[in-house]
């Protein structure tokens, strides 16, 4: 596998298994079919995805999240620019938010909301590739997003504001693995709906590997600061599998697993990726 497929490999599981990150486009795995390629015209991807978590997030009910994003990538050189459409449905008390987390400080009739759904907010993204300065060097990627406030804040599906955030990711092979690294930051505006919304960090520790010409599958532990006065932080672990079907077409499924009172109990999601 080269470094460049290892890059894309991470990406793509980073970026649409962990709850902040799932709005952004899946770069898919094009490992052992050659589609990475040093042309310098602009290459697409076009990813669908969905994604189901269920959590109790310290209420006496549980919370349900089904979530399903368009999303379209651009790359040209270093740089790739990124765009997702969702669509968002919510079942259970208005103390989550998908790509948040549990946010509490909610009592009462808010609490007691059952369900809604619509459309979700709408994210851009753009990555810089730092160029390797030599070949036993990590690859970097630097990425900022910005959040555009498009979910009904008065359903739960959103804060009502616009977000933003920075990320750094490092790439290490070492032997017939891709070890990883994630540390980024996010900053949320002061919500009229959602008293008590806080910025915070996250970071990712992981590793994959190849498992024949097609086949990819590693394990993600993640872990964020609480979003919220009113909530903790959260630990995750995430084991994946992603199969490059042809040169074009790839597909990935995950699972999720909580370990904390503010993170999911479970959650699973499948992107399906195709390439131009």
């Amino acid at each position: 596998m080269t470094g460049s497929n290892n890059r894309c490999q991470w990406r793509c599981v980073r970026q649409v298994a962990l709850p902040t990150l799932l709005s952004l486009i899946c770069h898919t795995v094009w490992a052992q079919t050659g589609a990475e390629s040093a042309s310098s015209a602009a290459r697409h991807t076009t990813a669908v995805g969905i994604y189901y978590s269920r959590g109790g997030y310290g209420e006496s009910r549980d919370t349900r999240i089904r979530y399903l994003p368009l999303s379209h990538e651009v790359a040209k050189g270093s740089w790739r620019v990124k765009a997702t459409v969702p669509v968002l449905e919510i079942s259970g008390p208005a103390n989550v938010l998908v790509n948040v987390g549990s946010v509490g400080g909610f009592a009462g009739a808010r609490a007691a909301q059952v369900s809604a759904s619509g459309l979700g907010d709408v994210s851009f993204s753009l990555t810089y590739e730092v160029p390797a300065w030599s070949a036993q060097a990590p690859f970097i990627d630097i990425s900022a997003e910005l959040k555009a406030p498009t979910a009904d804040p008065q359903q739960g599906l959103g804060t009502g504001r616009v977000d933003a955030g920075v990320q750094v990711d490092l790439y290490q092979l070492a032997g017939p693995l891709t070890v990883f690294a994630s540390a980024g930051y996010r900053y949320r505006r002061v919500s009229p709906f959602y008293a008590g919304l806080e910025n915070s960090f996250y970071g990712s520790l992981g590793a994959s590997a190849s498992w024949g010409d097609t086949l990819q599958y590693g394990l993600i532990y993640d872990f964020r600061q609480a979003a919220s006065v009113f909530t903790g932080e959260t630990h995750e672990l995430l084991p994946y599998l992603s199969w490059t079907m042809s040169p074009v077409w790839s597909v990935m499924l995950y699972t999720v697993t909580g370990f904390t009172e503010d993170s999911a109990d479970f959650a699973a999601g499948m992107q399906l990726s195709r390439r131009w």
